[in-house]
């Protein structure tokens, strides 16, 4: 089976979640498909290995878990990047876009040193503005991010432009088209 067959099979689609006219992709059925898993983790470290990576950086939750699982792989530290109030120890915070409003995501101010290579990982990119907050957070506190990193792509609503112009290229494993 191809990498698109496996991901369209294991990847479910509920319509009309979490508002009438959007058909939400959850990867929970992927994460519970451990071939599919394995397989989507691999593919979203392939380019980086043998490379010197410091950070694996994941966004609150699902980035958690392929942010943990990549961070294995390549024997990279793992850094939380969370909603505003759920660290606790000192943070360094920013505000972001979301479609409908703004919202803050923080990380602890000790989690990456200046210079240090990081991926950004997430479960999917829509409008971008989540991967674009957490990428001008890692920068603001020196970090060189290397890559953004994500499942799916919606691209229909732009947020992979978002990101390619912050100077960081975008890897994704499938596309769906809407929203």
């Amino acid at each position: 089976m191809t990498l698109h067959e496996t991901l369209e099979t294991a990847i479910r689609t509920i319509p009309d979640y979490p508002k009438p006219g959007i058909m939400f992709r959850d990867i929970t059925t992927l994460l519970g498909d451990a071939s599919a898993f394995r397989r989507s983790v691999d593919e979203l470290v392939h380019p980086y290995a043998g490379t010197k990576i410091d950070k694996i950086a994941g966004v609150e939750a699902r980035g958690f878990i392929l942010g943990g699982a990549m961070s294995h792989q390549l024997s990279a530290g793992f850094v939380p990047i969370r909603k505003k109030g759920k660290l606790p120890h000192e943070t360094v915070r920013i505000a972001y876009s979301l479609e409908y409003g703004v919202d803050e995501m923080e990380m602890h101010k000790d989690a990456v040193e200046p210079g240090e290579k990081v991926i950004l990982v997430d479960d999917l990119i829509a409008t971008g503005g989540t991967a674009e907050g957490a990428v001008k957070l890692l920068q603001q506190m020196g970090a060189d991010v290397v890559a953004a990193c994500f499942v799916i792509d919606l691209p229909d609503l732009g947020g992979r432009a978002k990101i390619e112009a912050l100077g960081v290229p975008v890897r994704t494993l499938i596309e769906f088209e809407g929203d």
